[in-house]
């Protein structure tokens, strides 16, 4: 059966990772600084949905996982790189 949902019920499984990348800079980055570089790089999200990519209730497309990787300075692998089917 196909699923599109992990183990534990999240839609994404890089919310985590970006959560604390996101807490790690220094100064610690908002919701709303994050999204804002988002939007920079042409990406429409508000602080809210940054919210729901991090609690696990939205799904991440392509196009955001790349450009959070940019902002982030890491590879794509490396957001979802500690999941495992």
């Amino acid at each position: 059966m196909f699923k599109n949902k992990t183990n534990s019920g999240r839609n994404n499984i890089c919310g985590e990772k970006i959560s604390q990348l996101r807490k790690q800079q220094h100064p610690r980055m908002s919701q709303r600084a994050l999204a804002d570089k988002l939007q920079l790089l042409g990406i429409d999200v508000d602080k809210n949905a940054i919210q729901r990519i991090e609690s696990g209730q939205r799904f991440v497309t392509d196009l955001e996982l790349v450009a959070l990787a940019k902002i982030f300075g890491i590879t794509c692998d490396d957001l979802i790189a500690h999941y495992r089917f």
